[in-house]
C-alpha cells in the first residue's frame, strides 16, 4: 500500500481533523483514509458515470464513408 506525506498544513487544520476522527471514535489516520478513499472513488464513479453518458450521445452511425465520397464527386 502506499503512503502520503502532507506537509506544512495549517495547526488549526489538524487540530480540526483530529476533532472530526475523535467525534466517530477514529484514530487521524483511519479517518483520512477513509475520506481520502471515499474521495477518490466518488471521483472514479463521476469519471465512469461521464464517459458512459458520452458514448450513448456518440453512438456511430451507420454511414458508408463510400457515399459521402461519391455524393462530393457529384457536386
Amino acid at each position: 500500500m502506499g503512503q502520503v506525506i502532507i506537509r506544512s498544513l495549517d495547526d488549526s487544520v489538524v487540530a480540526n481533523l483530529k476533532r472530526m476522527a475523535a467525534r466517530e471514535e477514529k484514530s487521524l489516520e483511519q479517518f483520512l483514509r477513509e475520506v481520502l478513499s471515499e474521495t477518490a472513488m466518488r471521483d472514479r464513479q463521476g469519471f465512469f458515470e461521464f464517459a458512459r453518458s458520452m458514448r450513448e450521445r456518440c453512438k456511430p452511425i451507420d454511414i458508408d464513408p463510400t457515399d459521402l465520397i461519391r455524393e462530393d464527386r457529384d457536386r
